[in-house]
């Protein structure tokens, strides 16, 4: 990286819950299993509505593999290779096994999930 190109790279999603909520109740298994890890499935599966906290996950996700595209245009990641985890804070946190710092929010209502994320290559 030059000192012309940016620091940090942004990527944004929103996701409509009930879409999510539809798709889950179709083809639970097969969605889930393709695009969660075992610990986000945990993580929503024992949540009150499920569904948000699935949108919002995979909001992150979409935000995060935006990101990482906009700063390697040839990269390719698996949304599943994106964890994203909960802090005791209460806090999101990206595990991702790359050279990247990676930030994301995540905010939701019944309605739609929306996910803004950065990263910043790591030097």
């Amino acid at each position: 990286m030059n000192s012309t190109e940016p620091n940090w790279f942004i990527g944004t999603d929103i996701v409509s819950v009930p879409r999510i909520s539809s798709i889950i109740n179709k083809e639970q298994d097969s969605f889930i299993s393709r695009i969660f890890t075992k610990g986000e499935i945990s993580y929503c599966g024992k949540r009150n509505n499920p569904a948000i906290h699935y949108a919002g996950r995979f909001a992150a996700k979409e935000a995060l593999k935006k990101a990482i595209l906009s700063y390697n245009p040839k990269s390719t990641i698996s949304l599943k290779k994106i964890e994203i985890q909960r802090l005791d804070s209460g806090e999101p946190h990206v595990n991702l096994n790359e050279s990247l710092d990676c930030k994301v929010s995540i905010s939701h209502t019944e309605e739609f999930a929306i996910a803004f994320a950065i990263v910043k290559p790591k030097i």
